[in-house]
C-alpha cells in the first residue's frame, strides 16, 4: 500500500515511466544497459546536488530524482519482463 504522503510523487514517477515508453525506449534489453541509464540519471542528478547550494536549481534536482525512480522502477519491469535471463 502507498502512503498519502508517497502517493504524489509515486504518479510522477508512473508518468515518467510512462513518458519514457511514449518516446520510443523499451524495457531495458540488458541489466546491463539498464544498469547505465540508470547511472546516468544519478550521475546527472549529482551535478545538481554537487552545485554550491546558493545557485541550486531545486526544480531540476527534483526532476533528476523523479527520472532516477523512473528509471529504477524500468529497470525492475525489464528484469520481471525478461524471466531472469537478462
Amino acid at each position: 500500500m502507498i502512503t498519502a504522503p508517497v502517493r504524489p510523487v509515486a504518479i510522477e514517477v508512473s508518468r515518467e515511466v510512462e513518458r519514457s515508453h511514449a518516446l520510443g525506449f523499451e524495457d531495458f534489453h540488458s541489466a546491463h544497459e539498464g544498469f547505465a541509464v540508470l547511472l546516468e540519471e544519478v550521475d546527472e542528478l549529482k551535478a545538481h546536488v554537487w552545485t554550491n547550494q546558493k545557485r541550486r536549481d531545486l526544480a531540476a534536482m527534483r526532476t533528476e530524482a523523479i527520472q532516477v525512480a523512473a528509471m529504477a522502477v524500468k529497470f525492475v519491469e525489464s528484469l520481471d519482463g525478461g524471466n531472469g535471463r537478462r
